[in-house]
């Protein structure tokens, strides 16, 4: 508690810059989505933003890097970091970058112990639902056969699909928006999976709390019991008359 190293100094101060960045990304993501008639101007400053919010994201790592003790062991015990930051760099898709910001802005809300399960989870669930919405609206609103035209029918659609219900009157038609939709699909059974895991073991704790005031008064009952009958056990022997020799 008394000694931090600098690299985890490096992260509790850039932890609030770094997610305020990254709500700017999902404004400037989701403009261009939204205002579908957003002129050109407009549509290549949120490139930019996107493109700085990416940029940042991907020095925080080089700098995790440079500060870490055992940078090899860094590097492998944080390869999804790395993947996230490689990934736009290989193909320029908008898409790519929101997946990769989404991965580091979770990387790094993991790492703060003041953000409690639900808070997370809650975040999740509104992050995935935002930009699952955002992203199939992208990729199916040009689509030919396509049925997802407005960002109402892309909640919808995000919603029963992250739930895993799946009504079937909203679905993607193109390649791309097939794999969004695996994507949600796999994070909404995750986190479901999360919550159920989160529920059990608070019913677990209290079971097993219960359990150890129920075995403490058991026991604070029998070493009453044991006293009471020393207790009469010597009354006895003080009414008992003495024998003559």
């Amino acid at each position: 508690m008394k000694h931090q190293t600098a690299q985890g100094r490096w992260e509790q101060y850039s932890q609030r810059p770094l997610l305020a960045l990254a709500v700017g990304f999902a404004v400037a993501y989701a403009v261009p989505i939204v205002d579908h008639s957003a002129g050109h101007s407009l549509t290549s400053a949120c490139t930019v933003v996107e493109w700085v919010v990416w940029g940042a994201f991907a020095t925080d790592y080089l700098v995790r890097v440079g500060l870490a003790p055992r940078r090899k062991e860094f590097v492998r015990t944080h390869w999804i970091d790395l993947c996230a930051v490689v990934l736009p760099m290989l193909q320029p898709l908008r898409l790519l970058r929101m997946v990769s910001t989404l991965i580091l802005v979770g990387r790094r809300a993991r790492m703060a112990p003041q953000i409690q399960l639900t808070t997370y989870v809650a975040g999740a669930v509104v992050g995935l639902l935002m930009f699952g919405s955002l992203a199939v609206l992208s990729v199916e609103r040009e689509s030919p056969n396509g049925n997802i035209r407005t960002l109402g029918d892309a909640v919808w659609w995000s919603f029963t699909t992250m739930t895993t219900v799946g009504y079937g009157d909203h679905a993607p038609t193109t390649g791309l928006g097939r794999m969004i939709a695996v994507g949600l699909m796999l994070a909404g059974i995750a986190l479901l999976g999360v919550v159920t895991a989160n529920i059990a073991t608070w019913f677990i704790a209290r079971f097993e709390k219960d359990d150890v005031e129920e075995r403490r008064q058991t026991e604070a009952i029998e070493a009453l019991t044991e006293e009471v009958r020393a207790l009469r056990a010597e009354v006895a022997a003080l009414r008992e008359p003495s024998g003559t020799p």
